[in-house]
């Protein structure tokens, strides 16, 4: 059967984003609350940098496959102060093009074909899809009704064959916020048993309330199993920039070193420098966008709990998602389709986040104005409302 793609590919999961862009392209007037992204840009100094970027011909040659000393510095001196991860002799940090990358990074660096990685449900679709390329298993596990772990139901799901635990805290696509008691709880568990801890920490300043963010990687004893992932997409507004750090365990590091060299060689320089001056505006500059985001955070739940609505939501305190469960026999594809197609308005199916069961939407406001946000959420709760009645 020539000229046909691999059968391993075609298994895996066609990216939902690009789909809901489509039926958004053919609806004019659609409101998002679909794609993860803030509405803000990098620092106006990480932007400069930009601008005076190319002052010599070393910096237009490949660089270091790990990344630049000066910014594997910036990012150790963040992890000391900020998330109490102290990279030593056991440790190191590699910069990458995005977080996406450090995860399938990681996955191919510790996983064979046929392994398997325990994802709590919903999990995210990118971190599913590396693992399908990679010809090894999803396993996903059941949460909580509030999306928290379920600590048992995770150690009874790992086999001789489970190669990690995949947590991300803040979560997407639920917006909860993992306790400490939690991780720690993984952590040991993945320790004990043998596999790594893949810790995701993407939306590490979006953390509301009385929620705080935990690194797993602040662990004493963790550094050897654990694998932790960082990205400046969200804090900084620096997605088109694709920088991303993983802390690896030192024992991975010449397989990792193949990888990214093959995939990549190296992170852009330039983006690289635009991510030394971001970083050097501070995290303040982060958690003040986070704060402006956050306070839309009650007029969304307001909406999607109102008795009058046909959904559930559970009241999470990070990140800038809400996971509903709409009361529908409708599969979640069929009603985000209708939703744009009728009513306007954009939402992701749980489909996508390896949630079948139920009929799940995630709805994002991170990249939206008050005012935006509250048409979205009219279109949204009246489409419930007329489609699932």
């Amino acid at each position: 059967m020539p000229f046909q793609e691999s059968k391993r590919i075609t298994a895996v999961q066609t990216p939902v984003i690009p789909i809901i862009a489509q039926w958004m392209a053919e609806t004019p007037g659609t409101v998002s609350l679909g794609q993860g992204m803030v509405g803000y840009g990098p620092p106006d100094a990480a932007v400069a940098a930009a601008h005076v970027f190319p002052k010599s011909p070393d910096e237009h040659k490949y660089g270091r496959v790990e990344g630049e000393p000066d910014l594997i510095a910036v990012f150790a001196d963040k992890l000391a102060r900020e998330n109490n991860i102290h990279v030593g002799a056991g440790s190191r940090i590699i910069v990458t093009a995005g977080s996406n990358l450090g995860f399938a990074n990681a996955v191919l660096a510790i996983a064979d074909p046929g392994d398997e990685f325990i994802f709590p449900l919903p999990y995210y679709f990118n971190h599913a899809m590396a693992v399908d390329i990679a010809n090894c298993k999803v396993v996903g596990v059941k949460t909580t009704p509030d999306y928290q772990l379920d600590i048992d139901a995770i150690a009874r799901a790992i086999t001789r064959k489970t190669r990690a635990v995949v947590t991300v805290s803040p979560n997407n696509p639920t917006g909860a916020v993992y306790s400490e008691s939690s991780l720690r709880a993984v952590n040991a568990l993945c320790k004990e048993r043998g596999v790594f801890h893949i810790h995701d920490e993407a939306y590490e300043y979006f953390n509301y309330d009385t929620a705080a963010n935990f690194s797993a990687g602040a662990i004493e004893g963790a550094a050897g199993h654990t694998i932790s992932l960082y990205s400046l997409s969200k804090g900084y507004g620096m997605a088109s920039w694709r920088i991303g750090f993983m802390v690896i365990p030192e024992s991975i590091w010449p397989a990792i070193n193949k990888i990214q060299d093959t995939l990549l060689i190296c992170t852009p320089q330039i983006a690289q420098r635009v991510a030394i001056a971001a970083m050097n505006v501070g995290s303040g500059y982060a958690r003040g966008h986070a704060a402006r985001i956050g306070a839309l955070r009650p007029r969304v739940l307001n909406a999607l709990t109102d008795p009058s609505v046909p959904c559930d939501t559970a009241d999470v305190r990070g990140a800038f998602y809400y996971f509903v469960r709409v009361h529908t026999k409708l599969n979640s594809m069929t009603l985000a389709e209708r939703l744009i197609r009728e009513h306007k308005v954009a939402v992701v199916p749980g489909e996508a986040f390896g949630v079948t069961d139920v009929c799940s939407l995630r709805v994002s406001f991170g990249a939206l104005d008050e005012a935006t946000v509250d048409e979205g959420l009219r279109r949204l709760t009246s489409g419930f409302k007329a489609i699932c009645s």
